[in-house]
């Protein structure tokens, strides 16, 4: 194993993929003196500026470099030509083909319309869950505190993502569950439910019910029933949407686990399918580079208004819009935020940036897609999973058991990780720098892995089963 690396050949910094005296494994050391004020490259592009003189070998990281970003910026549109792999058309998984799409799991949701039921929807997976038959992956409860005391967008926001959830076709059967007295109920919601399918999908309104647990009972054995004859069939992977995410990043993340989710979007994209990638904040510093991909001058405008309208959210909140990295981010070697957002869009590989979606939105174009959404890893796996991902590919350095609304697979950034964490990490990206094996290699075997995990194979999270939702709150709360 090496002991470090120079990503770029512009770079003047190396990240130590062994720890020394002075400086820890997943941080920066300067390749030369860089003088107070001259800019600090890595990923051959500036991740900050140096705020005081640094000597060659020394430590490089926030006691002596400052980010170089700040306020909103000009973009101007300056494509460039984006190269894939070569395609494997012959690529498919094992699916289920429903009224409302292709799905990757043959689940059973219950979803409130509102926290007040969330122990009643709770109280229902837990029973249904330990009785259900092979055929039926889970028995879920996708609980969250929203539906009441909102106004305006934030209100349409929560209806429109559980709409996207009882409409996600990775569910065999859907029961709605409200109180009856909240603001978002079924009258309110009846726009956001045009896609359902409606044989699949079961409604209670609790005040209306003398039991609601034994009537709810009889129509989740309903919807049971049906879902139970569900088989999967061969389906290209053409059609798999896959959503891409990074939490607890360190200074490995952009070396080994993001540019391996990367070249796997490549190869997705290649072969017909769709990737997206989302948390707004964390393109910051590097937006740029997505804006050169965009397909044309509508997509480039698109996400000039992406970045804009995320930074212009931040300020009407007055906050700082560059307050980033986290601590445990610094932890593990990662900088300034230019840092952070060079390794973190290395998950969208090189393929053009097809279309951007707003939060909330749909994918309808084959490609790559952005979406808006904010860092916070609970938000974005949830909004990946409205926009349409089957599953969702999060890579980490620090680790964590996140779960989402859809299979997560955890990809480790390095491999002491994957070996403390194994309940956590379903991969280990880690090898391709604590191994022999070649990124070619290693990312044909995680294609493969993936198109496992869409026919069935569970993941760390799901065999633990954990599920979770969180919506994006964005307005007032009465």
């Amino acid at each position: 194993m090496k002991k470090s690396i120079k990503i770029n050949e512009r770079d003047n910094v190396m990240v130590m993929l062994e720890a020394t005296d002075t400086v820890p494994a997943g941080h920066k050391a300067a390749l030369c003196d860089i003088p107070e004020g001259a800019p600090v490259i890595k990923y051959g592009n500036v991740i900050g500026y140096a705020k005081c003189d640094i000597h060659e070998g020394d430590w490089v990281h926030v006691h002596n470099v400052r980010t170089g970003l700040s306020g909103k910026l000009e973009y101007s549109y300056e494509p460039v030509d984006t190269e894939l792999p070569a395609s494997r058309e012959e690529a498919s998984f094992m699916g289920y083909r429903r009224k409302n799409g292709v799905g990757v799991r043959n689940e059973i949701w219950i979803i409130p319309t509102v926290g007040c039921v969330n122990h009643i929807a709770e109280s229902l997976a837990r029973r249904f869950e330990a009785e259900r038959p092979e055929s039926i992956d889970a028995v879920v409860a996708m609980t969250h505190p929203y539906g009441c005391s909102q106004m305006g967008d934030d209100q349409e926001h929560t209806a429109m993502i559980l709409g996207r959830m009882a409409s996600h076709p990775n569910c065999g059967g859907v029961l709605l569950l409200s109180l009856g007295c909240e603001n978002n109920n079924f009258d309110h919601m009846k726009p956001y439910l045009k896609d359902i399918d409606e044989e699949r999908t079961r409604f209670l309104v609790c005040q209306e019910s003398e039991d609601e647990l034994e009537d709810a009972a009889k129509l989740l054995e309903e919807l049971i029933a049906i879902a139970s004859k569900d088989r999967r069939e061969k389906i290209p992977a053409s059609e798999l949407i896959v959503g891409l995410k990074c939490g607890g990043s360190d200074g490995f993340s952009g070396i080994t686990a993001n540019p391996l989710v990367g070249l796997f979007s490549d190869m997705l994209v290649s072969a017909g399918g769709s990737t997206i990638l989302t948390e707004v904040p964390e393109m910051f510093g590097a937006e740029q580079l997505l804006m050169n991909r965009a397909a044309d001058r509508n997509v480039f405008d698109k996400t000039v208004s992406l970045i804009n309208d995320f930074k212009d959210y931040y300020e009407k909140n007055n906050q700082v819009i560059y307050e980033n990295p986290s601590p445990g981010n610094k932890a593990g070697g990662i900088t300034t935020l230019e840092d952070k957002s060079l390794g973190c869009v290395q998950k969208s590989g090189s393929a053009a940036v097809a279309d951007v979606l707003k939060y909330g939105e749909r994918v309808c174009t084959k490609g790559l897609n952005l979406l808006e959404g904010p860092g916070n890893d609970m938000v974005a796996v949830t909004a990946l999973a409205a926009a349409g991902a089957h599953l969702i590919l999060f890579t980490t350095g620090r680790g964590t058991p996140l779960s989402s609304p859809v299979p997560t697979v955890k990809v480790s950034s390095n491999s002491p990780l994957a070996g403390h964490k194994s309940n956590w990490i379903d991969f280990d990206a880690g090898r391709l720098v604590s191994t022999e094996i070649g990124s070619k290699e290693l990312s044909a075997e995680f294609f493969d892995y993936v198109l496992g995990v869409a026919s069935g194979k569970p993941v760390k999270s799901e065999e633990a089963g954990y599920h979770s939702m969180t919506i994006f709150k964005q307005g007032v709360t009465l």
